[in-house]
C-alpha cells in the first residue's frame, strides 16, 4: 500500500484511505457538507432544530388552551391588566419549563447525550451549588437597597402583609420564582449555550445569549440603559457560575433568590410592580440610584454590585468545571 493510499498516525495506526476522506468529491455528498461536519450535525443546524421544536410545541400549546390566535390576543390582553399573582406566574413557568426539558431530551437523544450534559444534573438539585447561589443572590438585592439606603434613595415604610398571609407570600414566590430561575436559566444557559460553546467556545456563547437576554429586557416599559446592561452582565455572572461549577444549579439559585427579595422588599422587578409582598418600600431621589419604576435593575448600583459578585465567586471558585466539545476537535462552522 503506496503512500498516496494510506496513511499512518504517530502510533502507526493505518487511517482511511485518501481517497475515502474526500467525501465531497466525485460522491453526490455536497447536501452532507451542508448540514454535516467533523462533529455531525453542524451545529446552526442543531439550534434551529431546538428552536423549531421549542417554538411549535409551546405555540401549540398556547393555542390550544386558548382557542386559537384570537383567544390567545386577548387573553394576552387581560394578562397584562391582570396581578402577576404567584400561582400565575409559577404555573405558566413550570408549563414553560416542562416542555423546554422534552425539547432538551428529544435534542439529547438525537445527538446522544445525557440530559445532565446540558446543565441541569437532577443529582444535583438543590444542592450545595444551588444553596449557594440562593444565598449569594439574595445577599446581592439586599446590599444593593441597603447601599441604596445609605444614599437616601430606599425605605422600608412597615409591613404589607400580617400573619399566615407572610407565610403564604414567602413560600408561594419561592417556588414561583424558583420555576422562573429554572425556564430562564435553562432556555439561555443550557442546551444553546452548550451547542454554540461546541462551535465558537464558551465566552463567545456566552456573550451572544447574554446580549440577546439584555436585549429582551430592553423591551420593558421604562427600560432605560443602565437596565439593560445591568441585565447583560447579570447573565454573564450567571454564566460564570455556569462555567465554575459546571452546572446551573447555582445561577438557578442565584437568580430565583434575587428575584425573590425584590418582592420580598417591595421594589418593581423589570418594571413589574410587587404584589402580594411582605415589605411596603418607598424610593426617594434620581432615578439613576433608584431606578425608579423599573427597580434596582435600572439602578446603577446594581452593575457595581453584580461586578462584586463576579470578583469574590472568581476567587474562591478558580477551576473551569463546565465540559463541552471543545471547538478546535469538533464541528468548527456553525
Amino acid at each position: 500500500m503506496t503512500a498516496l493510499t494510506a496513511l499512518k498516525n504517530t502510533n502507526n495506526d493505518p487511517l482511511l484511505p485518501v481517497e475515502r476522506c474526500r467525501p465531497a468529491e466525485g460522491r453526490g455528498s455536497g447536501l452532507r457538507v451542508i448540514f454535516a461536519g467533523p462533529g455531525g450535525l453542524r451545529v446552526g443546524w442543531r439550534l434551529l432544530i431546538f428552536v423549531v421544536l421549542l417554538a411549535a410545541m409551546l405555540g401549540s400549546l398556547m393555542l390550544i388552551t386558548h382557542g386559537g390566535m384570537r383567544g390567545v390576543r386577548e387573553d394576552h390582553a387581560k394578562l397584562a391588566q391582570t396581578a402577576p399573582t404567584a400561582l400565575l406566574l409559577g404555573g405558566s413557568e413550570a408549563i414553560a419549563f416542562l416542555i423546554l426539558c422534552v425539547a432538551t431530551l428529544i435534542m439529547g437523544r438525537i445527538e446522544r447525550r445525557k440530559f445532565g450534559e446540558y446543565g441541569l444534573p437532577l443529582r444535583q438539585a438543590l444542592g450545595k451549588d444551588f444553596r449557594i447561589g440562593a444565598l449569594t443572590g439574595f445577599l446581592t438585592i439586599s446590599g444593593t437597597l441597603a447601599a441604596m439606603y445609605v444614599l437616601g434613595g430606599f425605605r422600608i415604610t412597615g409591613l404589607a402583609l400580617h400573619g399566615a398571609a407572610i407565610l403564604s407570600s414567602l413560600g408561594g414566590w419561592a417556588v414561583a420564582f424558583l420555576l422562573v430561575g429554572l425556564f430562564e436559566e435553562f432556555v439561555c444557559r443550557g442546551y444553546v449555550q452548550y451547542t454554540l460553546a461546541s462551535a465558537i467556545g464558551f465566552w463567545p456563547a456566552a456573550l451572544v445569549f447574554s446580549g440577546l437576554f439584555g436585549l429582551g429586557h430592553a423591551f420593558n416599559p421604562n427600560e432605560n440603559a443602565v437596565g439593560a446592561l445591568a441585565t447583560v452582565l447579570f447573565a454573564l455572572l450567571l454564566c460564570l457560575f455556569l462555567r465554575r461549577t459546571g452546572n446551573l444549579w447555582c445561577a438557578v439559585g442565584y437568580h430565583a433568590a434575587y428575584d425573590w427579595g425584590q418582592t420580598l422588599y417591595g421594589v418593581p422587578d423589570s418594571g413589574m410592580l410587587p404584589y402580594h409582598n411582605v415589605f411596603s418600600s418607598a424610593f426617594s431621589g434620581p432615578r439613576w440610584l433608584t431606578g425608579g419604576i423599573v427597580g434596582p435593575e435600572a439602578s446603577v448600583l446594581t452593575p457595581i454590585a453584580l461586578l462584586i459578585v463576579a470578583l469574590g465567586f472568581s476567587y474562591f471558585h478558580r477551576q473551569n468545571r463546565y465540559l463541552f466539545q471543545n471547538p478546535n476537535k469538533g464541528d468548527k462552522n456553525l
